[in-house]
Formats: structure tokens, sequence, C-alpha cells
């Protein structure tokens, strides 16, 4: 329940205006083509700005014990390619909104997990997001 009344207030207090910055980011990429393996993710972590509080961005590698195409040195070289076309824009508007939410008490939660996704806005290749209570991937 607090999970739930933590995601309506996340949604008013500036998770929807991230949510279609990530979502945004997703079309461009499948616009260029170029980008169109990064989309997928950009859509994922979309829904999950959207309703973050019971869900976690964990390293791929931790949740399936093995290496794959993103966990590895390509992902390294697909985070940067990231990070030159769409990491630092949003991180710099999760920032952005960390400060503002930062202002008022209430806000610093919000604060909180809006830095946590600026960080994950620099390098979001290779990761995956799962459920806290289960610790099983969501998608």
């Amino acid at each position: 329940m607090l999970n739930f009344l933590l995601n309506i207030l996340w949604v008013v207090l500036g998770g929807i205006w991230m949510a279609l910055g990530w979502w945004l980011a997703g079309i461009v990429m499948v616009i260029t083509i170029i980008g169109i393996p990064w989309a997928r993710a950009c859509f994922v972590i979309g829904w999950f700005v959207l309703w973050p509080f019971g869900q976690q961005a964990v390293n791929r590698r931790d949740v399936t014990g093995k290496d794959d195409i993103g966990t590895g040195s390509l992902g390294c070289l697909g985070n940067v390619v990231w990070f030159i076309f769409a990491g630092w824009w949003l991180a710099l508007a999760h920032v952005v909104f960390a400060i503002v939410n930062a202002v008022t008490i209430i806000g610093i939660p919000f604060a909180w997990q809006h830095i946590k996704f600026a960080a994950l806005s620099l390098a979001p290749v290779g990761k995956t997001i799962i459920n806290k209570k289960t610790g099983q991937p969501l998608i």
C-alpha cells in the first residue's frame, strides 16, 4: 500500500514528465534506425520511471548469473554511444527534477529517486528491472 501511495505522489511530482522524456528518447531512437537496439530499453525504463517504488534496476548479470551481449564489452560500448546521444540529457533532466523536489521536505524521497534515475540514465545497457519483493525480472 505504501508503494502505491508513493507511486501516485511520484507521478504527480514529476514522474510523468520524466517517463515521457524516456519514451521520447525511445521514439527518437526508433526514428534513427541505428538507435533501435536502445529503443526497447527506453520504453522499459520509461515504465519504471513512471512507477518506480517497489521496483529496482540491477545488473542483468546478477539476475541471470551469466554474461550476455549487454553485460560484456559490447554493453560498455553501447553505454558510451547511449551517453553521447541520449544519456546525458536524461540525466540532466532527472537532476533538475531532483533539485526541485529536494526543496520541500515531502519531496526528498522523490529527489533521491531522481538521482538514482540520473545514474541509470548514464549507463542503462546491461541493466534489468526487478520486483524488489520477489527479485524476479518484470520484463
